[in-house]
């Protein structure tokens, strides 16, 4: 009931507000009363009737029961083959050792190789956020052997802790 009346409520707020709005007729002249006349306004509201209607008991008769035709299922679309990751043709490891590490990835990228990883070389586990504050120890594998992506792997310490370079 009381959704009811908020309906009815709300319908009669919002006609209200609509016609209280002016129209392209309104003009400042129009709306001031005339000399000695007094202004005077009708406002009309007008309330939607709604209508409840209730669900029909369920029956338990089998004369009352449907049967539907079964439905057949449609065959799945063919799920799109996967993109092949793009093959990388191994290329040569190149001299890194000495470089910052943000260098070192740099070249290898240029050589097509987008992805090394590297790893703290004092055995700490620390990881490289900031790439260019590490230098690169060691490097596997060695100068020269084809890599491919994910292969060469940098070993790095922070700039300014003992290292060989």
């Amino acid at each position: 009931m009381n959704r009811l009346l908020f309906g009815a409520l709300m319908a009669v707020i919002l006609v209200g507000s609509v016609s209280a709005c002016g129209t392209e007729s309104d003009s400042p002249a129009e709306m001031l009363p005339s000399s000695g006349a007094v202004a005077s306004s009708t406002t009309t509201s007008t309330v939607a009737e709604t209508t409840t209607v209730k669900p029909l008991p369920a029956t338990t008769s089998s004369t009352a029961r449907q049967t539907l035709p079964p439905v057949e299922a449609e065959p799945a679309p063919a799920a799109a083959a996967p993109a092949a990751a793009p093959e990388v043709t191994p290329v040569p490891m190149p001299p890194v050792v000495c470089m910052n590490l943000q260098a070192a990835q740099n070249l290898i990228q240029e050589l097509g190789v987008f992805y090394s990883r590297s790893v703290d070389a004092t055995g700490k586990g620390r990881s490289q956020v900031l790439d260019a504050n590490w230098i690169v120890v060691g490097q596997t594998p060695g100068v020269g052997v084809p890599i491919g992506e994910g292969d060469a792997v940098l070993s790095v310490v922070k700039i300014g802790e003992p290292n060989p370079c």
